[in-house]
């Protein structure tokens, strides 16, 4: 009888779930998902942070990777391993079709590992940026560990983890001296490194009894956005030209403010999305910080033109390319080739752009309606000894000297009077003799004279 009864109460409470629809599919839980679909680097580890950290504000109830990587930076994979070790939320991984090197490592640091048909995960050994090759033992030893660590963490196999890094290491009847460990499905299965084989993060839930659960697919943000548009190479060296150009013109008008603003503004725009992802560091910014302070001290303080201004250039130039490659400090082992080359193309082309930008305008600029209230032409008077060519067309063919280094701007000095001039784009010191070659607008030009 009591069985009996024991029964019918099962059945009753079993019917009533399934009449009001309360079974168990998940939904009432959150699944939060997201991609590591692109190299492992500081704009990944980022992106793997944001996420985590809006998982987190949701209130999830597991969290899904979906993997599709060859690799990257080790440092970064080490950072976002270690946050996923970190969290207190379940997290999965679902490898699409690659988890290599970096990815590897990620993929084992998760609580379950799932893939794709076709898939394969391993082969972590460390290679240089440059070309691929093998990087040095102590960088595979590092990795080696991190690989051992993380697999025991999560208990899998450490041994095999670290056979997908060392290549000298032999494991019966899952690989052989010579060859790096690299699994497919069926392998990572049998393995332990693989808890199943689906073709869609769908079925994963629907395995989990979660079909009915709540998905949310983490998307950049607005702000992510903008800062994905200024790390753009085009954008950075538009900037740069903005920069070098402020800087050039402000040096030359002094107290303009419009200028210096605009490189200011620019140096902003360009510095602080590759610091938000992890790309320029301190030291970096502040390389350049000290190349504009060099400069600055050669071109108002000390005469003519030497190391300081070098070192200013040198440090400028530096600090814009250092701020856009994920270098360690100053090891640039595992800086991609391809990075390097844009990072440095970038600048260099920026660069000469300005100064070009520069030598067309100087000419020009003292012509434009902005400028002629702060020019010697409408705010002195010449009974002060100060004059312009506005008013000398008859001054061409005139020997004078550098009243104010020409940079190529500045004064020069005929018969007592001084007037704003500009050369041919030749740096001219102060006290040295030039002569006019035309008076056209408000600005002589003007070159140096040779007896």
């Amino acid at each position: 009888m009591k069985i009996y009864f024991s029964t019918l109460l099962i059945f009753l409470l079993f019917s009533s779930q399934l009449v009001l629809g309360q079974t168990d599919t998940g939904i009432d839980k959150k699944v939060f998902t997201f991609k590591i679909d692109t190299d492992i680097d500081p704009a990944m580890t980022r992106r793997v942070k944001l996420a985590l950290e809006k998982a987190e504000q949701d209130k999830v109830d597991l969290i899904i990777i979906e993997m599709d990587t060859y690799g990257g930076a080790v440092n970064d994979a080490d950072e976002i391993r270690t946050i996923i070790l970190n969290s207190t939320t379940p997290i999965y991984v679902f490898i699409n079709k690659d988890a290599a090197s970096a990815g590897a490592l990620i993929s084992i640091a998760t609580d379950s590992i799932y893939m794709a048909p076709g898939a394969s995960i391993g082969a972590a050994t460390v290679v240089n940026g440059t070309d691929g090759a093998a990087a040095p033992d102590k960088y595979q030893s590092y990795m080696r560990s991190m690989m051992r660590s993380t697999a025991e963490a999560k208990g899998r196999d450490p041994k095999i983890a670290e056979a997908m890094v060392d290549e000298k290491i032999e494991i019966e009847g899952v690989s052989e001296a010579g060859s790096v460990i690299t699994f497919s499905v069926t392998e990572a299965i049998k393995h332990g490194f693989c808890d199943g084989q689906y073709a869609s993060i769908q079925a994963i839930l629907a395995a989990q009894n979660l079909a009915d659960a709540q998905v949310i697919v983490y998307e950049p943000d607005q702000i992510e956005q903008i800062i994905a548009f200024f790390l753009n190479p085009a954008v950075s060296g538009f900037l740069i030209l903005i920069i070098i150009g402020g800087l050039y013109f402000e040096l030359q008008t002094p107290g303009v403010g419009f200028p210096i603003l605009a490189s200011v503004i620019a140096a902003l725009l360009y510095f602080i999305p590759y610091y938000l992802n992890g790309l320029a560091s301190n030291w970096e910014i502040l390389v350049f910080v000290i190349g504009v302070v060099l400069l600055a001290v050669e071109l108002f303080i000390i005469p003519g033109f030497g190391i300081f201004g070098v070192l200013g250039i040198i440090g400028i130039l530096t600090g814009l390319v250092l701020g856009m490659i994920p270098n360690q400090n100053f090891n640039f082992d595992f800086v991609p080739a391809a990075d390097l080359f844009t990072a440095l193309l970038t600048v260099i082309l920026a660069a000469i752009a300005s100064v070009g930008l520069v030598f067309w305008l100087t000419p020009k600029v003292n012509e434009w309606g902005a400028f002629k209230t702060i020019t010697l032409a409408s705010t002195q008077q010449r009974s002060e000894g100060y004059t312009s060519s506005f008013y000398a067309d008859s001054l061409k063919g005139k020997i004078g000297l550098v009243h104010s280094r020409l940079r190529p701007s500045g004064k020069i000095e005929i018969d007592g009077d001084i007037y704003d001039a500009y050369s041919r784009g030749e740096f001219i010191d102060q006290g040295e003799k030039i002569i006019v070659i035309s008076t056209e607008g408000t600005s002589l030009k003007v070159k140096k004279w040779e007896a």
